[in-house]
């Protein structure tokens, strides 16, 4: 990855005349190639031969994600990979299979590697009870060497309804330095829309809790374009979360797929703002958490200017991967738990999707993978230019060419060529030695980086649109 220095941090500005210019479907670039791309070729046996390959680095660190697809309530608007049940007795016999799969992957890349970076998403994790969550933090130290020191980040995604502060406290005293609240609005009406009561004061309650606990971070996870949202309510949303002071504030762009996503059903979509509210929404969040000392690092994400992240930015060694931006120093991410994708140097790995499939896998003793992808050589270098480009907002071509035996402008030409619109448009500025996104273009991080993509036009049906 390139460690050019980033661009000083500009204002960004939403402008509706390029937006409809450029507002297809695309992927979100949590990996390259996409999981879209991924195929059955990759089996268990390839798995298993990346997975012992590890071996090779034992000093380098680890990521770990483990999946909990578990929720008590169903909420309208959600894409993710879910169980809806209040059967506590499910969560019991996944975390016996949990600790069956840890076992498997241990086994085949041994224990010597640190893990430093730790990230529980769902689902809804804190639908494990107490004793749950500490047999899970017991069964990672069995089978992996997890580190208590400053060098971790220990993070797990929260649904602010099912904690208390009891329970912030247990999770700090496992290893958990950073929380990640599922807010997505705070108007009554929007919250009835979506099937999802958050009163602000429970997670005032929270927030203040976690500070007062030693939590390294808080972030926010809020959505904008949802059903009953209007510019002037996401407003009051905003002056209630910009009181509150999170550390890191993720603003999601709602997208609407009631054929892929059945629970979307359920939202009527004449409620939804439109356009037009969306491109006011933008402008608005943007400018109100900017005045108020937050960064826009891109893709969603605003900082404060003291957060790791914008810190990494700055240096130009700000990551991404399927958890979003990091700054984990790990090249590899084993994922545990039905539907996690492990993200290696020269591999991708995807468990089964389904519960019942995933079960069965791990009761004939074999790692529970339905797909993956080796990527190829043309797959590194695109790589190396997306994820520059959207996580550190340009590309320097030297760094490019002192990781591959190519010529930038040569091996790229058809792409630089069809650039020359988007640099017309200023949204980026193309030298003879680098690629700098602007800051009209930072908000078509996913557009920009789409040139790149050799398979971009393969699924864009089943991607979101990119605004």
């Amino acid at each position: 990855m390139s460690h050019f220095p980033a661009p000083p941090p500009e204002a960004v500005h939403w402008d509706k005349a390029i937006i409809d210019k450029y507002d297809s479907r695309g992927p979100r670039y949590t990996s390259y190639p996409t999981a879209l791309e991924f195929n059955q070729l990759f089996d268990v046996k390839a798995h298993e031969g990346v997975l012992a390959g590890l071996q090779e680095h034992p000093y380098e660190s680890l990521s770990i994600y483990i999946h909990i697809p578990f929720c008590r309530d169903i909420c309208y608007y959600c894409a993710c990979n879910k169980v809806v049940t209040r059967d506590e007795k499910q969560a019991e016999t996944y975390l016996a299979y949990l600790e069956k799969e840890m076992a498997l992957v241990s086994k085949a890349m041994g224990r010597s590697r640190k893990v430093t970076q730790l990230h529980l998403g769902g689902g809804t994790p804190t639908f494990l009870s107490s004793g749950q969550l500490t047999r899970l933090v017991h069964s990672l130290a069995q089978n992996f060497h997890m580190v208590d020191d400053d060098s971790r980040e220990y993070s797990i995604e929260i649904d602010p309804r099912t904690v208390n502060t009891s329970d912030l406290a247990l999770l700090k005293g496992l290893g958990f330095n950073r929380l990640s609240l599922g807010v997505q609005d705070f108007s009554p009406k929007v919250q009835k829309a979506i099937n999802r009561i958050n009163d602000v004061t429970l997670v005032r309650n929270l927030t203040v809790a976690a500070r007062s606990l030693g939590y390294e971070s808080i972030n926010f996870d809020l959505i904008y374009g949802l059903p009953e949202q209007t510019p002037a309510s996401l407003k009051e949303t905003l002056d209630q979360v910009i009181e509150l002071n999170p550390d890191r504030i993720a603003f999601y762009n709602y997208a609407h797929m009631p054929d892929r996503f059945t629970s979307q059903r359920a939202i009527d979509r004449m409620t939804l703002p439109t356009a037009d509210q969306k491109i006011d929404m933008l402008n608005s969040l943007s400018e109100q958490l900017c005045d108020n000392g937050y960064r826009y690092i891109g893709m969603d994400h605003f900082v404060k200017p003291t957060d790791k992240l914008a810190t990494a930015q700055q240096q130009g060694r700000l990551l991404r991967n399927f958890q979003g931006y990091s700054v984990s120093k790990s090249q590899d991410l084993i994922g545990l738990g039905v539907s996690s994708i492990s993200g290696f140097r020269q591999a991708f790995a995807q468990n089964e999707k389904d519960i019942p499939a995933y079960y069965a896998a791990l009761d004939n003793n074999t790692l529970a993978t339905c797909k993956g992808l080796f990527k190829t050589e043309d797959d590194f270098r695109r790589e190396f230019v997306i994820m520059a480009l959207i996580c550190n907002l340009q590309l320097n071509f030297a760094d490019w060419e002192k990781r591959f035996p190519d010529n930038f402008s040569v091996y790229f030409t058809d792409e630089l060529a069809a650039l020359k619109t988007m640099e017309q448009d200023d949204l980026i500025k193309i030298s003879q030695d680098n690629i700098h996104v602007t800051s009209k273009g930072r908000c078509l991080l996913r557009a920009i980086c789409m040139n790149f993509d050799a398979y971009h036009s393969n699924h864009l049906q089943l991607h979101s649109k990119v605004i």
